[in-house]
């Protein structure tokens, strides 16, 4: 009975470590939606502004009438927009709680803050970098409504293979930084990912809907901030996440030091 007891605790431990990073993590990623909200609506919907009047003004000059707004962009730009960041954020942060718990003890890296920013350094490459790289975001007006299945299916297509690329390249690096060391491990693997990520990619399909006569710069301000706010997005969850998880267990190694002295008072 007492060994089953023994040989339970460290299961029982390490799910509720699990537990705590994973609402942590969901923790973070409220914050982070809030100042991914903002930042969105200071430096992205004035871009999707203009998209929509420059949509508005092309189906006027073709004698269309505008298509109805079932949600208006007042709604849009503030409650709509606070939602999906909320919710898109807090998601994606209990799933990078997650990844920490997994990553723990299985990289070199002792430092919770040092594990968390690389975690987001290779996040941001994975999941956004790469993948924009090859399929841009875009304001609205461009991209044609009949191909949204195939460039949907692509993207995220593109964003497993990414994300797969980078576990395949962290594990060889791990593997290989035994015999070549970490630095020549570590420019090996990153050679790799690009490599399995740059021939993939070639064979994906390109997709190049951008109508006649849009503004080429406000294509690219929009493309810019949405990069800009996927970097507050992952540094937010970076450096927060990593900040709360050293402080969390700093307190807990004081308080584990501290009552040493009350047991052995306490025994002696």
């Amino acid at each position: 009975m007492t060994d089953a007891i023994f040989l339970g605790f460290p299961a029982t431990s390490a799910s509720l470590m699990t537990r705590t990073l994973l609402l942590r993590g969901m923790l973070v990623g409220l914050i982070a939606g809030l100042f991914v909200f903002a930042f969105a609506h200071w430096a992205g919907e004035p871009s999707v502004d203009k998209a929509i009047a420059f949509e508005t003004s092309m189906d006027q000059a073709k004698g269309e009438a505008p298509e109805p707004e079932m949600v208006s962009r007042k709604i849009q730009k503030s409650v709509g927009l606070l939602t999906g960041a909320l919710v898109y954020s807090t998601a994606l942060g209990g799933i990078f709680g997650l990844v920490f718990a997994f990553a723990r003890g299985r990289l070199s890296l002792a430092r919770p803050r040092v594990l968390a920013a690389w975690l987001a350094i290779l996040g941001f490459i994975a999941i956004v970098l790469v993948p924009s790289l090859k399929y841009p975001a875009n304001p609205p007006s461009v991209g044609n409504p009949e191909t949204i299945g195939v460039r949907t299916g692509a993207y995220f297509l593109l964003i497993a293979i990414s994300l797969t690329a980078m576990m395949l390249a962290v594990q060889l690096g791990r593997y290989w930084s035994r015999s070549l060391g970490s630095w020549n491990a570590s420019l090996l693997s990153a050679l790799l990912f690009l490599i399995l990520v740059g021939v993939t990619s070639h064979f994906l399909p390109r997709i190049d809907e951008v109508p006649a006569g849009f503004p080429a710069s406000l294509l690219w301000k929009f493309r810019i901030a949405s990069w800009e706010t996927q970097v507050v997005l992952w540094s937010t969850l970076g450096l927060f996440f990593g900040w709360l998880t050293e402080r969390s267990e700093g307190l807990s190694q004081i308080q584990g030091h501290s009552s040493r002295p009350m047991e052995e008072m306490r025994y002696s």
